[in-house]
């Protein structure tokens, strides 16, 4: 409980900061682009109508049994897209702030907490793009659609729990800058971003078989990305199943992602 208060306190102090870097992170990004942040719609968008065409068309055998698949792609795309973004900013957040962590006193949490702030900023004008899909594809807007808030919020605390891990560990195994995106790759495809698990057959590893379906089951991400098509595709309420998944894979992550960080963090100045 100490160390949430001196997180809160450490937050609340520098909250102004955090702002001016989201702030910078949004100027760096789009400061040469004509378009600007309209790319965080038009990137997914774009992106939507590319897998759209590719899987109701060639793959038909995943796409066309979906009902509604152009809202039930992009949705995939657009949580699945804010775990990675998080994650990936973060984990070299540390390395990237050490020309300032070495001349002033700043919470080192802070940096890897901005890149999370940023990619839940940028995931929500992408959710523009969501709107934009369900509105073309004539998609009712269920009251539900609110609690898409939660799987939403969730998987960002779930993220930057992750992110805190990684950014740690990245100060002293620069390795995992590449891994990491190498593991991504793997969960997107186990993370049912484009197809339904329940369309998923048995298979046969090594003489044992093994359910697909409940395998992408075991996968946290897919936790957040099912509440939210559950909210916002159909219109339903959460079950207290996926409330529980949530809430619980998000605290657990950010406690040991807070306490690897805190422990580590003090040797930080000796590797950058």
């Amino acid at each position: 409980m100490e160390l949430f208060k001196a997180y809160c306190k450490d937050f609340w102090r520098y909250r102004y900061l955090l702002q001016n870097l989201i702030a910078r992170d949004f100027t760096l990004r789009y400061r040469r682009s004509v378009l600007g942040v309209v790319w965080s719609v038009l990137n997914p968008l774009l992106m939507n109508l590319v897998m759209v065409l590719v899987f109701t068309t060639i793959f038909d055998t995943r796409g066309g049994s979906i009902e509604n698949f152009p809202v039930y792609l992009i949705i995939g795309q657009l949580m699945f897209g804010l775990f990675n973004e998080a994650t990936t900013s973060a984990l070299g957040s540390m390395l990237a702030a050490a020309p300032l962590i070495k001349k002033v006193y700043i919470p080192k949490y802070i940096f890897p907490l901005e890149k999370v702030g940023f990619a839940m900023v940028n995931c929500l004008f992408s959710f523009i793009a969501l709107a934009i899909v369900m509105i073309v594809t004539g998609a009712p807007l269920h009251p539900t659609a609110l609690l898409g808030l939660y799987p939403f919020l969730t998987l960002s605390v779930f993220s930057l729990g992750i992110g805190l891990m990684l950014a740690a560990a990245t100060v002293f195994f620069r390795d995992i800058m590449h891994l990491w995106g190498v593991f991504t790759t793997a969960l997107m495809y186990f993370s049912a971003v484009f197809y339904d698990p329940a369309q998923m057959t048995d298979q046969v590893f090594w003489g044992v078989t093994v359910s697909m379906s409940k395998l992408i089951a075991y996968n946290p991400v897919y936790w957040y990305i099912s509440g939210f098509r559950t909210a916002v595709l159909d219109g339903e309420l959460l079950s207290w199943e996926n409330v529980w998944l949530c809430g619980a894979g998000a605290l657990i992550a950010l406690i040991l992602g807070l306490l690897v960080f805190r422990r580590q963090q003090d040797k930080f100045v000796l590797h950058i």
